[in-house]
């Protein structure tokens, strides 16, 4: 059975309006078309080529991601901006408005995590296992951490920068870091942060490295637990 459309006037000019003067709905109507509120997470930690994002977030289409970038450059959350030679690649990057939603994201990700349908081993991008470990990393001991830890997930390598109550992480060389987890995919780091795996058996089964130094790399990694299920 064919849905009813939706008429000109419950659009507005700006897409689906609810007609609604609270923050949520209006939020709702710029992020709420599915993909939409990924494709700024996965733009959290810098600009993104499209074939970048695409590979990122494997369900959705050339068509649907075009239309996705679109609306949300419209609305003023990322932008277009062309690299210097020799690249030449075109990027999408965050405003400074598209940035402040990561709170949104956290609270989303935390409030989320409560329920018992909530399955952490699910595919998720190396971006999404960044923001996860700054959402659900204990603030009251991340600054016992002393060094930067490093992670090569397939191909793409980050920074994490332990201080007093805040988990900075940025792309990166990996030179720099004290201790270092490889792993060919996010959901191997996701297994042992939040599904309870032991560290050694990824390391026997599923292809993780912990390099440099391990107790370094350990003891950050017990700062990550998701919430307790309360639905």
């Amino acid at each position: 059975m064919e849905l009813p459309k939706e008429t000109d006037a419950e659009k507005g000019a700006h897409g689906r309006w609810y007609g609604d003067a609270c923050g949520t709905a209006f939020a709702m109507e710029l992020v709420g078309e599915r993909w939409s509120l990924l494709v700024v997470r996965e733009l959290m930690l810098g600009g993104r080529r499209f074939s970048d994002i695409r590979a990122a977030l494997p369900g959705i289409s050339a068509k649907v991601l075009t239309e996705r970038v679109a609306s949300l450059e419209e609305a003023g959350v990322l932008v277009r901006r062309q690299l210097p030679p020799p690249g030449k690649a075109q990027v999408y990057e965050l405003t400074q408005w598209g940035y402040a939603a990561e709170p949104l994201l956290q609270e989303l990700g935390r409030w989320a995590a409560q329920s018992s349908a909530h399955d952490p081993t699910l595919p998720l991008s190396p971006v999404s296992l960044m923001l996860a470990m700054r959402t659900m990393v204990d603030k009251r001991r991340v600054g016992s951490v002393k060094g930067t830890i490093g992670f090569a997930i397939g191909e793409e390598t980050f920074l994490a920068e332990p201080d007093h109550g805040t988990l900075p992480i940025r792309r990166g060389n990996l030179d720099s870091a004290h201790a270092v987890f490889t792993a060919p995919a996010a959901p191997v780091m996701a297994a042992g942060l939040y599904a309870g795996v032991p560290w050694a058996d990824l390391e026997r089964d599923a292809g993780l490295v912990i390099s440099g130094n391990r107790a370094l790399a350990l003891q950050y990694a017990a700062l990550f637990s998701l919430p307790p299920k309360i639905a």
